[in-house]
């Protein structure tokens, strides 16, 4: 489309299926790699990404031709499928339903990306939950507390 500029930039949050700590330090950059690549497919360019054995974070130059809610449906079933196909995991691995998505502008670039790159320092100090809730508290997002991501079952 001609005369259309766009400059989107989206923080994603995501984790395993009952926050489960299934990413192995052993092939996470593998899959971290498989997922830049997801997004690059559909068109996107992924500018950070890092996590925890539960979950893991993006951060994405967002192309205005496909929402996210349907990227992120990509993003989550294809890396999925790979991790089963590869047999990282002894059970079968899923995401958990349902992503958090927070907009930055062009000034906020550096401290996102050094956000999601201290994935392991920010979680000496917070759980993932303290960490999501935040986000959310923070950008004034409403929420339920019932929909927010499941606690790790006992």
């Amino acid at each position: 489309m001609s005369n259309t500029y766009t400059q989107l930039y989206i923080h994603t949050v995501f984790a395993v299926k009952h926050r489960h700590s299934l990413i192995r330090p052993a092939w996470k950059e593998d899959l971290y790699r498989y997922m830049t690549g997801i997004v690059q497919n559909q068109g996107h360019k992924l500018i950070a990404i890092n996590g925890m054995p539960d979950h893991v974070h993006t951060f994405i130059g967002l192309n205005p031709k496909q929402s996210i809610s349907e990227l992120m449906q990509y993003l989550k079933m294809d890396s999925a499928k790979w991790v089963n196909e590869k047999r990282l995991t002894q059970a079968k691995f899923e995401w958990q339903s349902g992503y958090g998505a927070f907009s930055y502008g062009h000034s906020q670039i550096d401290s996102v990306i050094r956000y999601i790159q201290n994935q392991e320092e920010h979680h000496r100090k917070r759980t993932f939950l303290e960490e999501y809730i935040a986000f959310l508290q923070k950008l004034k997002v409403p929420y339920d507390e019932q929909y927010v991501f499941k606690p790790v079952e006992e």
